[in-house]
Formats: structure tokens, C-alpha cells, sequence
């Protein structure tokens, strides 16, 4: 996350199925994959936050006909889903919705990234961070299209997390829930588990694909780039809000002036 989102290419198939929760590794692994697949990789992430103001909102409908749970709703999701002109798809919030992106591409290979399951617990306490300060990040982030969903979009994940993980869904008991999970609705054949720690070689392994020469394996700090993320979505809001705040106070003097 944070990185520079992707731009859609005509004619690129969906390859890879990244099934990893946020933070474990997501990044690293979308920019290897890149290279690897050589085409545009969707990381959730990086496109819901900083791509076009309609992707974040696209999910949300998405999640909420999956929430509902009623068969025509479902065909609906996988009918927004079936857009994507990208070579693989990452991060959340595609990680919960595993069955329907292998219903819509069913030749894609499920790759799930992993680490240590404390440390992921540990790292994962900052989005929850962001979720405790809500009511100050909506109305920061009301000026900005698209990003005035986010805390919205938020609340669709958690209750997407809840629906596949039951009550204990949080940092303390979702990673291995995940892990069973994806072991119950991915068949063997078609699941692979790497960790990004690993370099080139198991993922290479898991795509048939030879190691790059010469090319050193991606490493990208997933927390620190959603932090530098928010921050600065925060700060643009808060110039957006300074502006809007001068012209009416402009707007005001003005006919203020023109009454005396």
C-alpha cells in the first residue's frame, strides 16, 4: 500500500489470486508479481486509497451484495467483479472475497503470503488505530472524493472480516481463521502459501516461472506506507477544509460590505 496504483491494460488475464491478508507482505509480493507476470497488478490497498475516487466505492457495493447473501445479489457482485484488466489482484479487500474471484476467473492460481502470526497481530493493531479515531478521520477526509467513503468502507471490511471469522475476527484470532478458511474453499491443487521473506524462489516454483537475473526481490514496508498514506490523505484534507473555510469567510466580508 501507498505505492503508485496500477492502470488497467486491455487484455490482461487475471493470473494470480492473491489471498494474503494486509500486512504480509502484500506490496512486496504485488511488485513482484508485476515483474513476474509483466502486466498491471490490483493491489486493494494502494488502489482503494490512492487510485481513481470510484474504486473504494465500487468495493463497498461489492462487499454489501456479498453481505446480503441472496443468490441475485451475489451475481451482481461477481458481475462488478468480472472488470478487472489486471494481471493479479491483492490485499483486502479481494483476500475476503477468495470464492467469488474464483468463480469469476477460474484459472487463477490462489497465492496466499504469510509471516509470523504475533507479528502480524502486533502490525494489524494500526488499523485498528485508524478505526478508534474515525469520527476525526470522516471529517477530515469529507473534502476528498472517494476518500470521504474510507471510514465507511472500513466498517464494510470489519463486517466482512466478522461474516468469515465469526465474533473473534480481529488481530488476536483472524490470521489462522484465514489460513483454515482458504484451506476449506481453495482446492489443494490450486492454493500455494509463500512468504515474501523467501525472495524469488517459492513464488517462481508456484508460477512456472524462471527467477529474474539480476533483479533483486521487491521489499516494501506495508506499515509504513499505509501510515505516510494517511497522513497525507489527512493533510490534504485539512488544506481542503482551510480553503473552504477562506471563501466563506471571503464570501461573508463581502456581503457584509455590500449591506453597509
Amino acid at each position: 500500500m501507498g505505492q503508485t496504483p496500477s492502470t488497467p491494460q486491455p487484455g490482461t488475464k487475471l493470473q494470480v489470486i492473491g489471498a494474503g491478508l494486509p500486512r504480509t507482505g502484500t506490496a512486496s509480493f504485488s511488485a513482484a508479481l508485476a515483474i513476474l507476470l509483466d502486466g498491471p497488478v490490483y493491489h486493494g490497498g494502494t488502489q482503494t486509497t490512492i487510485g481513481p475516487p470510484d474504486e473504494i466505492t465500487t468495493w463497498m457495493k461489492i462487499m454489501r451484495l456479498v453481505l446480503n447473501e441472496h443468490p441475485l445479489d451475489r451475481q451482481q457482485a461477481l458481475t462488478l467483479i468480472d472488470h478487472q484488466l489486471y494481471a493479479a489482484i491483492t490485499d483486502a479487500p479481494g483476500s475476503q472475497l477468495v470464492p467469488e474471484l474464483m468463480e469469476v476467473y477460474p484459472d487463477a492460481k490462489v497465492i496466499c503470503t504469510v509471516r509470523d502470526p504475533v507479528a502480524w497481530g502486533k502490525s494489524m493493531t494500526q488499523v485498528e488505530g485508524l478505526v478508534r479515531s474515525s469520527w476525526f478521520l470522516r471529517v477530515m477526509l469529507l473534502p476528498l472524493p472517494g476518500m470521504r467513503h474510507f471510514v465507511d468502507y472500513l466498517g464494510l471490511t470489519a463486517l466482512q472480516w466478522r461474516r468469515i471469522y465469526g465474533r473473534n475476527g480481529g488481530p488476536g484470532g483472524a490470521y489462522h481463521k484465514h489460513i483454515e478458511w482458504l484451506k476449506e474453499v481453495v482446492p489443494e491443487e490450486r492454493l500455494v502459501f509463500v512468504d515474501v521473506r523467501d525472495g524469488w524462489e517459492p513464488l517462481c516454483r508456484a508460477l512456472g516461472k524462471e527467477v529474474p537475473k539480476d533483479i533483486p526481490f521487491p521489499r516494501i514496508n506495508d506499515s509504513e506506507a499505509i501510515t505516510r498514506t494517511v497522513r497525507q490523505h489527512v493533510r490534504r484534507g485539512l488544506i481542503r477544509w482551510v480553503g473552504l473555510f477562506a471563501v466563506i469567510g471571503a464570501v461573508s466580508s463581502g456581503v457584509y460590505f455590500l449591506q453597509r
